[in-house]
């Protein structure tokens, strides 16, 4: 797709964001299987549910304007499941794999923070502010997920790691 107006960049990022929520719907609930802290398990069930409300938000966008998405494939979300995979693996069950399925959960909501931040800003500046207050809703979503996941490896789940 050839990207020449802010509209175009604002439909390819959305088109992005979608497959990225897509791609983490199916990853979710292989995390929370991996997951020894019933804590981490829990964290992971509770954001499969969010995460389809997410992608039915981003159906709302795309009703919202009339806009078609893209059939695209998030290549940085791809990579970040492919490394979730290599972790469940490469490392046995316990506070150790716990710990890195913490981080790597960390890596995806920062991707995810930046991704609904710039799309705020685009659409804020085609004046989508209907659509722009649907995607605030995700962005905060995203922000509570990352700091749910600092306070669970800040709480005791890489503590036990270091002691593994």
């Amino acid at each position: 797709m050839a990207i020449k107006t802010l509209q175009d960049l604002f439909i390819h990022e959305l088109s992005d964001i979608y497959s990225a929520e897509k791609q983490m719907s199916k990853a979710l609930p292989r995390l929370a299987r991996a997951a020894e802290n019933p804590d981490l398990e829990a964290a992971f069930a509770a954001h499969l549910e969010e995460t389809q409300g997410q992608i039915e938000r981003i159906d709302k966008v795309v009703d919202l304007l009339d806009i078609k998405l893209k059939r695209i494939k998030c290549a940085a979300m791809e990579g970040l499941v492919e490394e979730g995979k290599e972790v469940i693996e490469a490392v046995a069950k316990g506070p150790v794999r716990d710990a890195a399925l913490i981080g790597g959960a960390q890596k995806v909501e920062h991707y995810e923070i930046a991704s609904y931040g710039t799309l705020c800003e685009l659409g804020k500046q085609l004046g989508y502010s209907d659509a722009v207050k649907l995607l605030k809703e995700t962005l905060a979503e995203e922000k509570a997920t990352d700091e749910k996941l600092t306070m669970l490896a800040e709480s005791g789940a890489n503590a036990k790691a270091a002691e593994a």
